[in-house]
């Protein structure tokens, strides 16, 4: 789940982080009381889910109201990488002396997470990392013992920061970690992380990707799910409770288990088609679920042939080929089917879905022929 960047700052505020002032708006009269209210010179900046703002031309500095109300007529209905802007935050200005990089995600390969921080800030970190990675300062921190402030020191200091931004930047460091692991978050990115002339460490933008699979624990995450950009399939999926990623082929995609329903979307690329979608129904495949599935991803037009590509774990084989059945009853289908179901109870299933097979309804032995399959009726 992205954040978009006034959410970054609402989130790291809660962990004490210094952000600036700054309110959200969605017309231009709503940017010009903001900056009237804040008082200039303001950022006009765009709110949305992609990098490259600033390049887009996304990001402006206005001296006075009329500046923001210039800036706020081009900048809002602007398309930055294929993402409109429908968002503001106008935030007060800030005086920058240097620019850093600060940032926490999970290393898998080490099992840790791991931070890096640069006094080389405001450029993408990619490129940093590729033509200057010594100026990049990294620390893997055991989730079970946490960063200390000790450990923290020694990072930052390794970083070559400004010497009279050392202190400033261990606290927000300290700070961001917390927020990284205390707020289920994949990422938290601070660039720039700002020294002010009068020598404070300021947080001047934010990037956070939080855990979607988390919001059990965070309800008030509810605020921040509802403004994720979704397409008319992907709103209607998340309507039933679906994980959906929409995709521009042909052949409808339905799978139980993220691991299974990415590799049925790679599988279809190699035998030469294009995927529709990516749905993980999880682990349940009964007749709800199911027609909820068949129903969306019924509704894209583009869709040609659908496969269902179902393992059998601890949902059994014949609950499976009920459940198919039974959603086949409730959602009148355009597309051929192809299904594969395989594990638990497979020979079962298989069995009670045979007498209902026929040109529009085809079952496959193995996931390969099955693709093939759906792949070939996708292009018939």
């Amino acid at each position: 789940m992205d954040l978009f960047e006034y959410q970054g700052k609402q989130f790291f505020a809660k962990y004490g982080m210094p952000v600036s002032p700054g309110a959200v708006a969605f017309t231009v009269d709503e940017a010009v009381k903001a900056a009237e209210d804040l008082g200039t010179p303001v950022m006009v900046k765009a709110q949305v889910h992609t990098g490259g703002r600033g390049k887009a031309g996304g990001v402006k500095f206005a001296a006075s109201v009329d500046d923001a109300r210039t800036h706020a007529e081009n900048i809002l209905g602007l398309d930055i990488n294929g993402h409109i802007v429908q968002r503001l935050w106008i935030e007060k200005a800030s005086d920058i002396s240097e620019e850093y990089y600060a940032s926490f995600t999970l290393d898998r390969s080490a099992k840790k997470h791991l931070g890096m921080l640069s006094a080389e800030g405001g450029v993408e970190i990619e490129t940093v990392a590729v033509e200057n990675p010594d100026a990049i300062s990294k620390i893997h921190v055991d989730p079970a013992e946490g960063l200390s402030r000790e450990a923290a020191q020694a990072w930052v200091e390794g970083a070559n920061l400004n010497p009279a931004a050392v202190e400033g930047a261990v606290d927000i460091m300290i700070q961001l970690y917390e927020a990284y692991v205390g707020g289920d978050a994949d990422l938290v990115e601070i660039n720039p992380l700002i020294l002010t002339p009068d020598q404070r460490v300021h947080v001047l933008d934010a990037k956070v990707t939080l855990d979607v699979n988390s919001v059990f624990r965070h309800p008030e995450y509810v605020e921040f799910d509802e403004t994720q950009p979704r397409d008319e399939r992907e709103e209607a999926a998340h309507s039933k409770g679906l994980q959906y990623v929409g995709l521009e082929g042909s052949v409808g995609v339905i799978a139980n288990g993220a691991g299974l329903a990415m590799s049925t979307v790679d599988v279809i690329n190699q035998v030469g088609g294009k995927p529709a979608n990516f749905l993980d129904i999880g682990g349940g495949a009964n007749a709800d679920v199911m027609a909820g599935a068949l129903e969306v991803i019924n509704n894209d037009p583009e869709v040609k042939s659908i496969f269902i590509n179902i393992f059998g774990g601890i949902t059994r084989g014949e609950e499976v080929a009920n459940g198919i059945i039974e959603a086949l009853n409730r959602v009148n289908i355009d597309a051929p089917i192809i299904i594969r179901l395989d594990g638990t109870n497979a020979d079962e299933g298989r069995e009670i879905l045979r007498p209902h097979l026929n040109d529009n309804l085809m079952m496959e032995p193995t996931m390969l022929d099955a693709a093939r399959k759906a792949v070939a009726m996708a292009k018939a």
